[in-house]
């Protein structure tokens, strides 16, 4: 299979732009995995809720082909979920469809 899940827990801004954003984009682009898809989880979630930098790569990383992910439980805690989804991000409990990819031997980086 060839898929790139991006779990990413940080709510480091460089990170997200100088290491997230940046090889997803890379990766897609240069064929590098055919399928990227990011995770959000954790304080991530409040950065993509709040930072309308970081919302604007998002919708660059979904025009191009990223699929974005984000778990429901933290939206809703960080009070972000409407937020991203009008983004375009699938926000839904991400408890199962996680373990799913790791049963799956499905490859990831966390960050």
């Amino acid at each position: 299979m060839n898929i790139l899940h991006i779990l990413w827990i940080t709510d480091n801004k460089d990170t997200f732009f100088e290491m997230i954003t940046m090889y997803a984009c890379n990766s897609k682009r240069l064929n590098w995995w055919k399928n990227v898809n990011i995770i959000i989880w954790g304080a991530s979630v409040r950065l993509a809720g709040n930072d309308t930098q970081v919302q604007s790569e998002i919708l660059e990383m979904l025009n191009q082909g990223i699929t974005v992910e984000a778990c429901k439980d933290c939206c809703d805690n960080f009070v972000v979920t409407e937020k991203l989804k009008k983004l375009g991000v699938v926000v839904r409990y991400m408890g199962e469809p996680l373990t799913k990819y790791i049963k799956n031997n499905e490859k990831f980086l966390s960050i």
